[in-house]
């Protein structure tokens, strides 16, 4: 090729500014603040996108529980019911002592404990014995075993939990009613145990209350025999004691001295009271004040001469007044008041002087009265010192007699109970065979492994999400590596209707097919694939400030993440737009370029070049496809790739191309692989860093990114590469089909469609 077709590109199109520097790195394992939080159409997203894990656990599940629900064998249950009501009296028949419905009766405690007598071992044992199966362990021809034949304890054991396993015994709240509940293949086996089992549950409630009758009667006949001794004993010593004391009648109702002490005291507190009364009024008569007088013997003449007085002093005033002191009338009417106050004088010592006698009377009858309460009480302490000991022998015999003749009453009726056979559990309701099945309950349990089996799908899906590590979104791109990104590349395409097939189906093209796909921009330009390499081109020349980046370094994390198919459409596209492009193929190792573009190799390359082999007239390939792309080969592969990429005679090349191209890019191979990538991406304007959706994991792009942000490798970010579309992690990222999104028309549908 001669030098002269490489054309100097125009100098503003070379210029660089100082702004032109890459987005800043973050440290690795930084997350962004403030993370996107998931809302409820999220969730649903993900479950469709894992429906399949959901669909194969729930039919899994839902098989399972169909299988064990039709492989069960079926199980009848027989239902009864006991009625449990207050016991009337005592197990011993006293009518004096506590019955069990008193007040104090706990229905909760009462219930259980029937239930718990219910599913004792005593009561098993019994019912298996009645039912016959305890002949299983009797030898051949030996009949059925007595119930009081020794059982080993493992077959006692065997016995109890054969009727335990299949009883289902509660009480029924808010009643005084036991549900009882028997499961087993057979129907009539249910009905015939439960009815066996409430029967004898029945039986030996009351046998029980006999045994306790039986026990108390012969405790009572113990009992008798030492107080009929007691009896005897006390009449004994009360008799001898009444003779050597010459003690007869002595008895509260009958004792003279007893009454007559009462009598005297009664009579010398009335005295006392008449004494205390007489002296007080006697004391008022001292005052000499007419108006107690008056008070004190209200029977006199003091009120009458009092009224007297008073109308004399009026008139005697009213005379005077009107005639003086010496008039005949005044005179006499002042002698007359006189008299009346002689009258009132005389009146009032007759009186004092009366009251004085009965005070000395009533106080002479208080003494003689206490003198004769003190001589009583004398004879009383006398006949009480006798008593004494009388009294504790009389009462001694009583309490003993009292006790004979009530336990005696009680012997006699323990007897009628013990001869009554009653109870307080009344059967309701017999058990019956059952028509139907209750277990297994093929609806109820087909639901629940339905239900199930759906909850564990989306258990499993949520999980397999938390679990994932791959990559498949821009915004997980960010998040991860706090890089922009620049792109999504979908896994396929829909061609436009120039490439439609006669059935108007599109072509589907994947991404195993490298010699279309990766021609993809130039075969198919108005594909969504092309149509995502041009948002790549805008995205990459927009990622710089001042002028657009000349040298673009493509490269990936690990192989086989799309990084060769994505320098060559970027080159294609860029040389579209009418740049001048070198598309330089540095992966000395496992070379594609040239494939990929359907160029034959000379034998020379970038290998040949940088060894001095070859010129670069003479490796410089055209392409077929676009005549102002040009393609580097890699070459033969070198004993050294890395030393060779990163010579300074590489950096000269690539600053000769900028003088001759409008853009270089340049693919290399992956950075964690080797460090071909990172030690080229020193000297390149913009490093694109690609990844594939699902496969790349999180920490082989955060490595790659720490590689690159080591070297201060100029990233612009990265391309998401081989993104299915139809993936429910990308429903708000991108929009085609359906009728709802754009789709790319050729000429002939859009004058058509005018």
């Amino acid at each position: 090729m001669d030098s002269g077709k490489l054309i100097r590109a125009e100098d503003a199109g070379n210029g660089k500014s100082s702004l032109d520097f890459p987005p800043p790195l973050l440290p690795a394992g930084y997350f962004p603040a403030t993370l996107p939080q998931p809302a409820l159409l999220d969730y649903w997203h993900i479950l469709v996108k894992r429906k399949a894990v959901v669909l194969i656990t729930l039919a899994v599940v839902f098989a399972l529980v169909a299988f064990r629900t039709y492989r069960t064998t079926p199980l009848y249950e027989s239902t009864g019911r006991v009625a449990i009501y207050h016991e009337s009296q005592t197990l011993t028949g006293f009518k004096d002592s506590v019955p069990i419905d008193a007040d104090d009766w706990d229905y909760t405690v009462a219930m259980e404990t029937q239930v718990r007598i219910m599913q004792s071992d005593s009561l098993a044992l019994k019912v298996a014995h009645d039912l016959g199966w305890d002949k299983a362990f009797a030898p051949a021809n030996a009949g059925a075993i007595p119930l009081d034949s020794k059982l080993t304890p493992p077959q006692e054991s065997a016995l109890i939990g054969r009727l335990r396993g299949s009883l289902q015994v509660s009480s029924i709240p808010n009643t005084r009613m036991i549900e009882l509940r028997f499961s087993d293949p057979d129907p009539r086996e249910t009905a015939r145990v439960l009815n066996v089992f409430m029967d004898d549950y029945i039986q030996e409630n009351i046998r029980a209350k006999y045994d306790s009758t039986m026990q108390a009667t012969d405790w009572l006949t113990r009992q008798l025999s030492e107080l009929r001794m007691k009896v005897e004993s006390s009449q004994e010593k009360l008799v001898k004691y009444e003779k050597d004391n010459d003690i007869l009648g002595i008895d509260e109702k009958q004792n003279i001295i007893t009454a007559k002490l009462n009598d005297l005291n009664k009579a010398y507190t009335d005295a006392t009271n008449d004494r205390i009364h007489k002296q007080a009024t006697y004391r008022l008569t001292l005052n000499s004040s007419p108006e107690l007088l008056s008070q004190a013997d209200p029977n006199t003449l003091i009120e009458q001469l009092r009224t007297r007085e008073a109308d004399l002093k009026t008139q005697y005033a009213q005379v005077s007044t009107q005639f003086g002191p010496a008039y005949p009338k005044v005179v006499e009417v002042g002698n007359q008041l006189k008299q009346v106050q002689e009258t009132i004088q005389g009146e009032t010592r007759r009186i004092g002087g009366r009251l004085q006698s009965e005070y000395q009377a009533a106080t002479q009858r208080e003494t003689l009265l206490q003198e004769a309460l003190n001589q009583q009480k004398r004879e009383a302490n006398r006949l009480n010192e006798r008593a004494i000991q009388y009294t504790l022998l009389k009462r001694d015999l009583d309490t003993n007699q009292q006790l004979y003749d009530g336990l005696l009453q009680r012997l006699k009726e323990a007897g009628i109970s013990a001869a009554l056979k009653s109870s307080n559990i009344r059967i309701v309701d017999s058990a019956r065979p059952p028509v139907l099945p209750s277990q297994p309950d093929v609806p109820r349990n087909l639901l629940l492994g339905l239900a199930a089996g759906l909850i564990a799908g989306v258990v499993l899906a949520f999980g397999a999400e938390v679990m994932d590590s791959t990559i498949r979104t821009p915004e997980q791109v960010q998040m991860v590596s706090a890089l922009p990104s620049l792109g999504i590349v979908p896994m396929s395409i829909s061609l436009s209707s120039q490439a439609q097939g006669r059935n108007g189906k599109g072509i589907v093209l994947r991404p195993g097919k490298r010699e279309r796909v990766e021609m993809i921009a130039h075969s198919h330009p108005k594909s969504e694939i092309a149509e995502s390499y041009r948002a790549l081109r805008t995205s990459i020349l927009l990622s710089s400030l001042g002028a657009p980046p000349q040298v673009i370094l493509v490269t990936s994390a690990l192989p086989q993440e799309g990084k060769t198919t994505t320098a060559v459409n970027c080159g294609i596209v860029l040389a579209q737009q009418g740049s001048r492009v070198l598309l330089v193929d540095a992966d000395l190792r496992r070379p594609a370029v040239h494939h990929s573009l359907g160029i034959r190799s000379n034998g020379g390359g970038l290998s040949t070049l940088l060894a001095g082999q070859h010129s670069a007239e003479e490796v410089l390939v055209r392409s077929n496809q676009l005549s102002n792309l040009y393609v580097l080969p890699a070459g033969p592969p070198p004993p050294q790739p890395a030393e060779l990429l990163s010579s300074a005679l590489m950096k000269q090349w690539i600053s000769t191309w900028r003088k001759h191209f409008d853009h270089v890019v340049i693919d290399t191979p992956p950075c964690l692989s080797v460090t071909d990538a990172v030690a080229l991406s020193v000297v390149a304007d913009s490093v694109v860093l690609v990844i594939r959706s699902g496969v790349t994991r999180k920490e082989a792009l955060r490595r790659a990114r720490e590689l690159l942000a080591r070297v201060n490798a100029k990233v612009a970010g990265v391309v998401v590469n081989a993104v299915d579309l139809r993936s429910p992690d990308l429903h708000h990222y991108y929009y085609s089909g359906g009728g709802r999104g754009y789709k790319y028309y050729d000429d002939s549908t859009t004058q058509k469609n005018r």
